[in-house]
This record gives structure tokens, sequence and C-alpha cells, in this order.
């Protein structure tokens, strides 16, 4: 039996992670860039093995009520995610992903 690697998880994340930071940025907040509003939040993403999202949920809010919501549409804008590589989905039904997302003074959407 072959089991995933800590690489194989790694470059799904990594995947993801470029991915959600492109549409992040195309789909900045405009009120937020017109009113100066910036902070960053602690998200958490789950990701059933078809790459459907299973379930957001926002773990320390930014105190921003638009940048909350803006994170929320990111995510759906961005599903569905890339199906699990088969070492990963022959035995993990959902990968949650946990990251600090930020949205800078520069206009910039960046994940940590």
């Amino acid at each position: 039996m072959i089991s995933p690697t800590r690489s194989t998880f790694a470059r799904y994340i990594e995947d993801w992670r470029v991915k959600v930071e492109r549409v992040g940025e195309i789909n900045y907040p405009q009120a937020a860039r017109s009113q100066g509003i910036y902070g960053s939040l602690v998200v958490t993403v789950s990701i059933k093995a078809d790459g459907t999202l299973d379930r957001v949920e926002i773990n320390r809010s930014s105190g921003q009520r638009i940048l909350d919501a803006a994170a929320l549409r990111i995510v759906q804008l961005a599903a569905p995610y890339a199906p699990f590589p088969a070492d990963i989905a022959k035995d993990t039904d959902i990968i949650s992903i946990t990251r600090t997302w930020i949205f800078t003074r520069s206009d910039q959407f960046v994940t940590e």
C-alpha cells in the first residue's frame, strides 16, 4: 500500500493557495479599496475529495464585515477545487486548510 507523502499534500495545498490568491486579487472588494479598509483574518476551508467545497469557517474575524464577507465570497468563487490526487483520495475524505488571509494596504490579497 502506498500512502500519500507530505509532498503530495504540500503540492495540493500550494496549488490551492495559488488559485485562491489569484481569485482573491481579481475579486478584491472595491468598497475596501475605496474606503481604505484592510486587515487579516484566519479562515479554514474544507474541501471534499472530488474538489467540491465542504465548508468554510472564519476562525478569527478581521473585525471588518466587508473583508470577512469578501473572504467567504472568494472561497466560493474559487470552487470547485482540484480533485485530490489518487494517493490522497484513497484514504482521505476531506482536507481542511487553515490560513491567515491578508487584505493589504496596497490592495493586494495574500495568504500565509
